[in-house]
Parts: C-alpha cells; sequence; structure tokens
C-alpha cells in the first residue's frame, strides 16, 4: 500500500495501512498527494463500519503522527476511534515524531507492537529516513556507458545540440519512470549545452521533477529547454546577480571553488528537496562519488561503442541487482 504513494508523497513519507477486524481487512489506504490525508485517515474513511473499530487492529508501516502539519494527527484519529491495537513497522525518524505517536497511544491504553518488517519498512522510505537522518536529500546517480567505458563522444562547436544515445528505447523510459520516483533532477553545464536536454517525463506519467542545473557563468543560451518555465528549475551559479529570476525559475549561488556537492546537498535540504536523480555528466558524477555523497547508482551498459570519447564515472561499490533490457545491461550499485 505504501508503495502506491511513490512520487507523489514528497517530502512526507510514503506510507500504508491496514485494518483487520477478526481477521478480515475492513479498511486500507495510503498517504495522499502531499497535503492530502495520511495513511491512517485514508485507511480509516475507507472503513464502512465504524463500530468494527473498536476491536479491530491497525497496521501502519510507519509510526502515527502526533503533531498538527498540514492535517491533524493520525494518533489522535485512532484513539478517537478507540482502536485497541496498533502494529507499527518502523519509528519514525523526524523529530517532529519519533516515538511522540507511539506515546501518545500508550498513554490512551492503545496496545502497541513496534518493528514488524521494520528493514521493509525502512526501506520503502529510504529517501525519507536519508533525508532526516544525514540532513541531505537521498542521491541517486545515472548513466549510460558505452561496451568500451565511454559516456560520450567528444564535442565540438559543430557538433548536433541532441544526445547521442547509448541505451536502448526501453532502457530510456525507464528512466523517464524513475524520473517520477525522486523528487529532483541535477545536470551539469555540460550536459545541458550539449544535449538540449528536457529532463521531463514524458516517456512515463507522473510528475515532473524540479529541475537542478549547474552553471557556473550561466552559459546555458536562454532558449534552451531549462529556462522555458514549464517545471520548477533551480540554477546553481557563482553570483545571482548574473541572472534574474522569474515564474519557475530560482537562483542559489555556489563557490565553484570549493566542495560543490556538500554545497549542494545543503541547499538542497533547506529546499525541503528528499531525493535527487543526477543524470549527469561524468565531471558532475564523479565530484560526488569523489566526495562520498550517494545512495546508489544505476548504470546502462549499451551495445554500442565509441573508440574514443568523454569516459564514464570511476566508481566501486556493491552490485545489488543487475538485469539485461534486451541489448543493455542495467547494474544497480550501493556504496
Amino acid at each position: 500500500m505504501a508503495k502506491k504513494g511513490l512520487g507523489v508523497t514528497m517530502p512526507n513519507p510514503m506510507v500504508g495501512c491496514v485494518i483487520v477486524s477478526n481477521d478480515v481487512i475492513i479498511g486500507e489506504g495510503y498517504t495522499s498527494a502531499y497535503g492530502g490525508n495520511h495513511a491512517e485517515v485514508n485507511a480509516i474513511e475507507s472503513v464502512k463500519r465504524k463500530e468494527l473499530l473498536k476491536d479491530a487492529i491497525l497496521y501502519v508501516s510507519l509510526e502515527p503522527c502526533s503533531h498538527f502539519g498540514k492535517t491533524p494527527p493520525c494518533a489522535d484519529l485512532i484513539i478517537k476511534y478507540r482502536i485497541p491495537k496498533v502494529v507499527i513497522g518502523v519509528i519514525d525518524d523526524n523529530s517532529l515524531v519519533s516515538g511522540k505517536g507511539v506515546k501518545r497511544l500508550l498513554e490512551n491504553d492503545c496496545d502497541v507492537t513496534v518493528g514488524v518488517l521494520e528493514k521493509e519498512c525502512r526501506e520503502i522510505n529510504k529517501r525519507f529516513f536519508t533525508f532526516h537522518k544525514n540532513k541531505r536529500p537521498y542521491i541517486v546517480l545515472k548513466w549510460a556507458e558505452t561496451k568500451d567505458g565511454f559516456i560520450d563522444v567528444i564535442r565540438d562547436n559543430t557538433s548536433d545540440r541532441k544526445p547521442n544515445w547509448i541505451s536502448n528505447k526501453y532502457s530510456r523510459q525507464l528512466v523517464h519512470k524513475w524520473r517520477s520516483e525522486e523528487q529532483s533532477i541535477l545536470v551539469g553545464t555540460n550536459t545541458v549545452i550539449a544535449d538540449n536536454p528536457q529532463l521531463d517525463v514524458r516517456k512515463w506519467t507522473g510528475e515532473n521533477p524540479i529541475r537542478l542545473v549547474l552553471d557556473n557563468s550561466m552559459r546555458i543560451p536562454h532558449d534552451y529547454h531549462v529556462f522555458d518555465g514549464k517545471v520548477k528549475t533551480i540554477f546553481f551559479t557563482s553570483s545571482k546577480s548574473l541572472f534574474e529570476e522569474k515564474e519557475n525559475i530560482q537562483v542559489e549561488s555556489i563557490d565553484y571553488s570549493n566542495n560543490v556537492p556538500e554545497q549542494l546537498c545543503k541547499l538542497l535540504y533547506d529546499h525541503n528537496i528528499q531525493s535527487v536523480l543526477i543524470e549527469g555528466g561524468a565531471q558532475t558524477l564523479q565530484s560526488f562519488i569523489n566526495e562520498g555523497l550517494w545512495d546508489e547508482a544505476r548504470i546502462f551498459i549499451g551495445d554500442v561503442a565509441f573508440n574514443k570519447g568523454i569516459s564514464a564515472p570511476e566508481i566501486n561499490g556493491k552490485l545489488e541487482y543487475m538485469e539485461s533490457i534486451e541489448c543493455d545491461i542495467l547494474k544497480i550499485i550501493k556504496p
């Protein structure tokens, strides 16, 4: 149930809730889009015979909230309906909640069990937990490389402003699905100038991620897609005075002579951005790898060779998953 909220609940966590009475499911729900109902509210509202709740068990993947945010506390709603037993997957790391929801339920004579399928519940909300624990977004690196280890050809001023595709159309569609699952997408100046990417989810359904663009001296032409205003876009430059903000376009200043990935992580945390998909280029990807600021890398190896070009990033980690997508090979690596 929780997974149904992937890509729409952020910055709230994805939560699933199932209510059982006499071994029969009488209600279920998951967290609505940000600002909407939490999972427990949707599950309780789905129960047709509310009188059954006083003898029911409520299963929820994350600790019920106990504070007023966009919506009232879920713990209070559970207490209101006198649900006698609550089974919780994992405690909420958010300082506004952590342990307080359980405490409130216990104080109101609710039987509470914590830590059921905790590993699985934590994995579902890896973005949320990373954000609150490490004070930075969950970072996914993504690139495609040729079978001889190149990420792109060498470009010059006469090169077409479009991608040199390495992966096949099914792999590219999968990338658009991934974009719909993350809150933001980051690219460097050279990638934008070379490819003029749209950075959206046109090959999938879902919300477009916030576009994050590194551009030290604002070299990117203003007729490129990243300036179209169709999606919220944040430029990171050495000086805000280089560009005037307009609708859906924001500018942040960073010091390009110092640790750029670390500065970006702090700014994204300040913007309440919980996850970022970094799509390039090689220099941007390698900078995050070198600083140890990444949580997983998704690498396509295409069935093409360039013989020469821009080398793919160098990364060391544990191979978590591998599959073939027609002639492409997808590898997922974690630190």
